[in-house]
């Protein structure tokens, strides 16, 4: 691995820092610059990289390579005169065409891809099968076609001589003449009868280099043998073509007036021919422009277009391209692509998604820290939850683990092999989050909930205070009758699912107000278990503190011992209003600046913003609106550290909407 230090982190070190990330032998151990909003030191401090303001300091034998992209010559000749014996010191010229170079290489490299890609579509996509041999005689393309004639897999069928895969094949022949072989008649084992045409491969040197086979099914031939000569025949046969594709095809004329369309057309979007035929190209559009119009301006080929059609406003792909003839524009032909097997596999990946959730990493009350009393009464509740099948309701403040608590107490039950689904119900809209809870049924599709998903075992309902009625009478009917009904269906489906529920928020005070129902609060609230605040159980910090390092020094790859007397007495006096998640985001914020020969973590590693100690009594001066604004920030700023910086949060917190939280933000420089 080589260590580089890039001394400048404008534009140049900007692009720098990003591409050496890239490489895995490379590692920038920090980055210099006076100006602390420069790009890159602003990149850096994003991704926990080392900032310093000197390079001085830095400067030692760990260091391989030192990239200069300050442009001042000065700069760089106190590199090269301080440099150690063994780095090499890089002006930022080169180091900038390095760059360059790199960058033009990946464009280029992102070019032959999507040709190549676009190739393998329209070989994949004609109707004629296709197959190509090399100079040994070993198949090296199968396209789709070859595929659906022959009955063999292009799997099975590339790599291999081509006699293995087709035993009468004359494609050997045709490289060992090098003649153009036309329409001549084969079986192949399939049985299928075809009309082949073989080609001799030959690169720019007049080498042949192998040979290709492009062949259709002989009843398609001979129909277009027997049809070319009448026009009415021709016409019919390709109507039959049209009219046999399971993809929608609509043909328009020169005006954008339809003309043609096929029964898959009218499968798709819901439109009868009597609703097309003769009516604006616009007609069937949902949501969208026409891209039937676009191609009549243009007069180009338009493809891959989302658009959404029909009457049940169906999501599709649409490829259209206009009708030349003699050079003059007669109209234009539109296939659609339905996206429902596009919908099947994003069903598959929200199944997946669910599994994930199933098989996250499992807690035991054992892995909860702590040795004070309310700790202990707060454990002793849960081992106890966890062997009745009650629901349970985990009060405390956000972030003092009661996420953790509900993890141990799944664990600890008779239903530990089954799901722990946790599901957060500040973070979705009501309609949202009913579909994703009772699962739904829309346009014949049915698609399990949550519910159902954990059955046998756990939901954590987490900020279950901040539901909505509506939700709350929902979930009150899971709790009484063990049963759910999908969004937009009618049957009762039962379901075996233990409830256990958490709320940072007052659920007494809000039942006052209005907002939380009674008779749900009281069905909760069978089980409930308090979790102590961080502040209320300080004498737990050394041992919460030194589980978070073992976990943080894997996560890092560091190996911190501890922390020294005075770290270990500033974590005790602060108060910890983000409780035990401040904890781990403190103990993580110090180690990322400590040097890889540290061993402790010292009380000037800790922000400075937790080691000022607040006089509450002591007010700020000035007039009443000075010292309104000032005590205002200071309610912004503790809230948005209790909130973990989440602004969505903070603003429901304080009863304000985001957008007012925003502007106070950026007026007191919180951003």
């Amino acid at each position: 691995m080589q260590n580089i230090l890039i001394v400048g982190a404008g534009n140049g070190g900007y692009a720098l820092l990003k591409l050496i990330e890239l490489a895995e032998y490379l590692q920038v151990t920090a980055i210099v610059d006076i100006n602390e909003e420069a790009p890159g030191m602003i990149y850096a401090k994003e991704h926990d990289i080392p900032t310093f303001s000197d390079w001085k300091s830095l400067i030692s034998g760990d260091i391989q390579i030192i990239i200069d992209v300050t442009g001042q010559k000065a700069v760089f000749q106190e590199l090269l005169a301080n440099r150690p014996a063994t780095a090499v010191v890089i002006p930022g010229e080169i180091a900038n065409l390095i760059v360059t170079l790199v960058e033009e290489k990946n464009d280029y490299i992102q070019i032959i891809d999507r040709k190549k890609m676009m190739q393998e579509l329209i070989f994949n996509s004609v109707e004629e099968g296709m197959i190509g041999i090399d100079d040994l005689g070993i198949v090296n393309f199968f396209n789709k076609s070859a595929e659906r004639m022959t009955k063999i897999s292009a799997e099975n069928a590339i790599g291999k001589k081509v006699r293995q895969v087709i035993s009468l094949s004359e494609l050997p022949r045709t490289f060992e003449t090098g003649r153009v072989e036309l329409n001549k008649e084969l079986t192949l084992e399939s049985g299928t009868k075809i009309v082949t045409s073989r080609y001799p491969m030959i690169n720019e040197e007049g080498k042949r280099v192998g040979a290709i086979a492009v062949f259709k099914d002989i009843t398609e031939v001979l129909q277009l043998a027997e049809e070319i000569t009448n026009l009415t025949e021709i016409q019919k046969m390709l109507e039959a073509i049209i009219y046999s594709s399971d993809d929608a095809i609509s043909v328009v004329d020169e005006e954008g007036k339809g003309i043609l369309i096929n029964p898959a057309y009218t499968r798709i979007t819901g439109f009868s021919e009597e609703e097309v035929i003769g009516k604006p190209a616009t007609a069937d559009i949902s949501e969208g422009e026409s891209i039937h119009l676009k191609v009549l301006q243009s007069k180009k080929p338009i493809r891959g277009v989302n658009l959404r059609v029909g009457k049940q406003k169906k999501d599709v792909i649409v490829n259209v391209a206009p009708i030349l003839v003699n050079g003059n524009l007669k109209g234009s032909v539109g296939v659609i692509h339905d996206m429902t097997e596009m919908r099947g596999l994003m069903k598959e990946l929200d199944r997946a998604k669910t599994l994930i959730r199933t098989l996250e990493s499992s807690f035991s009350l054992e892995d909860i820290s702590g040795t004070s009393e309310k700790i202990n009464f707060a454990i002793d509740q849960a081992r106890l939850a966890a062997s009745v099948p009650v629901t349970v309701l985990l009060r405390g403040e956000v972030g003092a683990g009661k996420d953790l608590f509900a993890h141990a107490i799944h664990s600890e039950s008779n239903r530990s092999y089954h799901p722990f689904i946790r599901v957060n119900c500040s973070a979705m809209e009501e309609h949202v989050l009913e579909r994703e809870l009772f699962g739904f049924e829309e346009s014949g599709l049915s698609h399990a909930g949550l519910f159902e998903d954990a059955t046998n075992g756990t939901i954590f309902l987490d900020e279950v205070g901040e539901l909505t009625k509506k939700t709350q009478a929902k979930l009150l009917r899971v709790l009484r009758e063990n049963a759910i009904i999908r969004v937009g269906g009618t049957s009762s489906i039962p379901v075996d699912v233990r409830i256990i529920a958490a709320s940072s928020l007052n659920l007494e005070k809000a039942m006052r107000e209005g907002t939380f129902r009674e008779d749900f609060y009281f069905q909760l609230n069978r089980m409930p278990i308090h979790i102590p605040a961080l502040r209320e159980r300080k004498e737990d910090i050394p041992l919460i503190a030194e589980h978070l390092l073992v976990k943080l020094n894997q996560e890092f790859g560091r190996n911190i011992e501890g922390f020294t007397e005075e770290a270990m007495e500033s974590l005790l006096q602060y108060d910890w209003p983000g409780n035990a998640r401040e904890l781990e985001n403190i103990i993580s914020r110090s180690m990322i600046f400590l040097q890889p020969n540290d061993r402790f973590v010292e009380e000037q590693h800790l922000p400075r913003s937790m080691l000022v100690i607040e006089d509450e009594d002591d007010m700020p001066d000035g007039t009443l609106a000075e010292q309104m604004d000032e005590m205002e920030k200071k309610v912004l700023a503790r809230t948005l550290k209790v909130c973990g910086g989440n602004k969505s949060q903070t603003a429901k917190k304080l009863q304000i909407s985001l957008r007012t939280l925003y502007y106070k933000l950026e007026k007191y420089n919180l951003v």
